[in-house]
C-alpha cells in the first residue's frame, strides 16, 4: 500500500513538474544562442560580414528572445502527462544566394523541470 502511495505521489510530482511550451521555449533559445554562436562566430561567417559584425557573440546573445519565440513555432510538443518530448526543426532557409542556414533538428526531453537532449543533428548550412 505504500508503494503505490509512493508511486502515486511521485507521478503527481512528476506531471507537476513537467515543463511547460515556454519553459522550453527559454530552454531552447539558450541554446540556438551557444550552438549560433559556435557555428556563426568562429569563423563561419563570410569575411566581408566578419569585417562588420564586430562582436558577434554579443549580436547573437541580444537575439535570444527572438531566437526562442522562433524555437517556439518550429516546435512540437508530444505531452506524455508526466513528460514532454519537443521536436524542433528548423534551418535550411537561403539567406544570400551565398548563405544558407544550416538545418538542425533536435528531439528534446522535458521531465522534472528540466530538459534532456535525446537525439541531434544538423547539416553544415552552405557558404561560399
Amino acid at each position: 500500500m505504500v508503494a503505490v502511495l509512493a508511486l502515486a505521489a511521485s507521478g503527481a510530482a512528476l506531471a507537476f513538474t513537467n515543463p511547460s511550451p515556454q519553459d522550453f521555449k527559454s530552454y531552447a533559445g539558450g541554446q540556438l544562442v551557444a550552438l549560433i554562436s559556435d557555428e556563426l562566430c568562429g569563423g563561419g561567417l563570410p569575411m566581408v560580414l566578419q569585417l562588420w559584425v564586430k562582436n558577434c557573440p554579443r549580436l547573437i546573445r541580444d537575439q535570444e528572445p527572438a531566437l526562442a519565440e522562433l524555437a517556439g513555432q518550429f516546435s512540437r510538443r508530444l505531452n506524455l502527462g508526466l513528460a514532454s518530448i519537443y521536436t524542433t526543426e528548423l534551418g535550411g532557409q537561403d539567406l544570400l544566394p551565398t548563405l544558407r542556414l544550416p538545418e538542425y533538428s533536435v528531439r528534446t526531453l522535458g521531465i522534472a523541470g528540466q530538459f534532456v537532449i535525446l537525439h541531434s543533428s544538423s547539416d553544415a548550412g552552405k557558404i561560399e
